[in-house]
């Protein structure tokens, strides 16, 4: 059985794909909003799958493999799709598709260290070239950065408070760890 993504026909119907053409899935994960373009681009239609988490590279190879020469993976951040393209020979696209976050292969398995349910290691890369864990910044960024991080990217207003607790429990090494650690540094009253 493969993975269904969430709100796949709504997704599809906005994105509305036309036999014969070309477009980009920039967050290709395990292939299933491009399995709905590419059903729907036939014959003739191209479509360009990126992504950089090899697992979901391979998932999204199998599942695609029927679509033959009318699909092109590519493994890269979707941040260079002007680069991707180019090196398509494209230069323009009738559709890009942007699927942003996790997904739930990434959160159910344990080693990938997304899931604070989930006890794993505090890996946490999307891209696993990439040398930096999350274990890395959370045990050796200095408090104001890690702080900054959390604030920035978490939108936490208690960032300050759990950087100190991080401080105070170093080294972590468990994605459990840290949320334990997040927990007792927010004060009850503030959880959702």
């Amino acid at each position: 059985m493969s993975h269904v993504p969430v709100l796949l026909d709504e997704t599809i119907r906005w994105l509305n794909p036309k036999p014969g053409g070309v477009y980009v899935d920039a967050t290709l994960g395990g292939g299933g909003h491009a399995e709905a373009i590419l059903e729907r681009i036939a014959p003739g239609g191209r479509l360009i799958g990126i992504d950089r988490d090899d697992e979901a590279l391979a998932a999204a190879s199998r599942r695609l493999q029927r679509f033959g020469e009318a699909v092109v993976i590519v493994r890269e951040n979707f941040a260079d799709i002007t680069r991707v393209l180019r090196a398509q020979g494209l230069q323009q696209v009738d559709g890009i598709l942007f699927d942003l976050g996790a997904s739930s292969m990434q959160f159910e398995d344990a080693a990938r260290g997304f899931s604070f349910a989930i006890a794993g290691p505090l890996d946490m890369r999307m891209d696993r070239r990439q040398s930096r864990t999350a274990a890395g910044l959370v045990n050796h960024l200095p408090e104001e950065e890690l702080a900054g991080i959390i604030w920035r990217y978490g939108e936490e207003r208690w960032s300050r408070r759990i950087a100190r607790a991080i401080m105070r429990a170093r080294p972590l090494a468990t994605t459990t760890e840290l949320a334990e650690v997040v927990a007792g540094a927010i004060p009850r009253r503030s959880w959702p």
